[in-house]
């Protein structure tokens, strides 16, 4: 048995798709931006174990050295990347939609419950519900994100207009290396987010793009009639005196005495 529930509002969605080219461009755009400067280095007495990205990293990429275009790029999208962001925080607290993002109490258990059924380790299928706690835990935090995006941003791109921002954020060098963890957030959350979509299928990504999702429901199961219990004849037990035996309805004889 089908039926249609309705999942996502308009605006949610709108809010969605807005978001994801825009992060797009302000992750490519970033690249440029960082390629311009000396990378993220491990070292270890002068000698380079790692570095974020290496050379061939851009160049298989095709990403030339051009700071003056990602920072143009950067810029202006990141005022639609803030915009679409304050406008979803928004609306999803006036709209009352908050209470299925922000986690609880029991969000954590749930997405581990979630984990384990996703890797196989689970038999039991979480209940269906619009987000589990993996979900809320996800989504939630990259709300978060976006405000550490923004404020890390204009810690970085004016370190000297929001001098007190770039303190607090612990200072310049500090304030880089949290704007490039949170893109890598990103990163990794668009790659689980498009294997779940995958994972679940065709109607939970046509629930983000109608609004719907038809789900699969079990028809309650008929009550039968209870058979009633079968009737056992009670037998009239002999008495030990010789009188006539009693039934279960019939009173007890007694002789009455002879008047002669």
């Amino acid at each position: 048995m089908k039926r249609i529930v309705h999942k996502h509002p308009l605006a949610i969605r709108w809010f969605h798709w807005i978001n994801f080219p825009v992060l797009f461009v302000m992750i490519w755009s970033g690249l440029l931006i960082y390629w311009a400067y000396d990378p993220y280095k491990i070292t270890i007495g002068g000698y380079t174990l790692l570095s974020f990205f290496p050379d061939g990293f851009y160049k298989f990429l095709n990403v030339p050295r051009r700071l003056a275009e990602g920072m143009a790029w950067h810029w202006v999208f990141m005022w639609v990347f803030m915009l679409n962001g304050l406008a979803y925080v928004i609306y999803t607290f006036a709209s009352g939609e908050w209470r299925h993002l922000v986690p609880d109490r029991r969000s954590f258990r749930e997405a581990i419950q979630v984990t384990l059924y996703d890797l196989g380790l689970r038999k039991t299928q979480p209940p269906f519900i619009k987000y589990n706690g993996a979900q809320k835990i996800a989504y939630f935090a990259i709300m978060l994100m976006g405000v550490g995006s923004v404020l890390t941003g204009f810690a970085i791109y004016k370190p000297t207009q929001f001098s007190w921002l770039t303190r607090l954020l612990g200072g310049y060098e500090a304030a880089r290396l949290e704007h490039f963890v949170l893109t890598v957030g990103y990163v990794l959350f668009f790659f689980v987010h498009i294997g779940q979509v995958i994972r679940a299928g065709w109607r939970n990504f046509q629930s983000m793009v109608t609004g719907f999702e038809v789900v699969e429901t079990v028809a309650p199961a008929k009550k039968q009639a209870m058979p009633e219990p079968p009737i056992t004849p009670v037998l009239p037990t002999p008495q030990p005196n010789g009188t006539q035996p009693v039934g279960p309805s019939e009173p007890l004889l007694t002789p009455k005495p002879s008047l002669s």
